[in-house]
């Protein structure tokens, strides 16, 4: 067996160990929140003209980005590249940086131009995130969600990620804040490279915009960390978009604090934003 290969089968049992480790902990979470209480993957309900819906996105903005959860994601990324693809870092680091600026998420350029099975790469990448250690529930985020939802003046709470949805459930429940959203639209890595869509592709918003039953969008609330995809929802006339920008940290490859869009520190902050869905 030659040295390369060798580091591959060392690289898949890592993964398969740290996986199975992250099974068994989701499956003994219990506390409260922990559960996911909305439908996922519902049929499409009738739009109403006069809903109005909050977006969430999820990481980097649910929780801080200041967990490093993203930089260990990136090496998580780089090291299934170099493995998979059999590049070195370098290389693997260009190839990451480069899709995830053309295209919002990597893994589309990886399925168009390299044949990489994006459930595949999900498994290796996000799923093997030993989130457990690093995420905790967030009482005060609850709090913050639980009054939103209480005060009546948004009609649902939708979560709205560029990540898959075994990704994004996961977090939520570790947050201790599953029970509530009413839904979810994530990017969907079950499909062909060309109908892989995610933010700030329209596509994406008017996917978020026909799940959640929202009929007009300047009816609906978003928040994101990414100053492109607030940029898209403020072009495509949302009421209001906040950015979450952590410690005057703006990721440029991200897209800086676009013109009209209010900004926070944390989304416990999100009352100081929007007053008027907390009175």
């Amino acid at each position: 067996m030659t040295i390369a290969k060798d580091f591959q089968k060392q690289y898949h049992l890592r993964i398969l160990k740290q996986l199975q480790e992250n099974v068994k902990h989701s499956e003994s979470l219990d506390h409260p929140g922990s559960k996911v209480t909305f439908p996922i993957d519902q049929d499409v309900p009738e739009s109403d003209p006069h809903s109005k819906v909050f977006f969430f996105d999820i990481d980097n903005c649910l929780y801080r980005r200041s967990t490093k959860i993203h930089e260990i994601m990136q090496q998580s990324i780089l090291n299934y590249l170099m493995n998979v693809l059999s590049i070195d870092e370098e290389e693997a680091e260009t190839l990451n940086q480069g899709y995830y600026k053309e295209y919002g998420l990597a893994v589309r350029g990886l399925m168009m131009f390299h044949g990489v099975d994006a459930l595949e790469y999900n498994k290796m990448v996000d799923d093997s995130l030993p989130l457990q250690h690093i995420l905790r529930p967030d009482l005060q985020l609850r709090q913050v969600l639980c009054e939103l939802r209480q005060k009546g003046r948004i009609n649902k709470t939708w979560l709205f990620t560029n990540a898959y949805k075994n990704h994004a459930l996961r977090v939520v429940r570790l947050l201790g804040i599953a029970d509530m959203f009413d839904g979810i639209t994530y990017c969907d890595y079950a499909v062909e490279s060309d109908s892989l869509i995610c933010k700030p592709d329209p596509r994406a918003f008017e996917k978020a915009k026909l799940e959640s039953g929202l009929g007009s969008y300047s009816n609906a609330y978003f928040i994101d960390d990414s100053g492109n995809n607030v940029e898209k929802g403020l072009a495509l006339g949302m009421c209001k978009c906040i950015q979450v920008v952590e410690d005057d940290h703006v990721d440029k490859i991200l897209g800086d604090v676009p013109m009209g869009a209010l900004v926070i520190n944390s989304i416990s902050d999100l009352p100081m934003a929007v007053p008027e869905l907390f009175k």
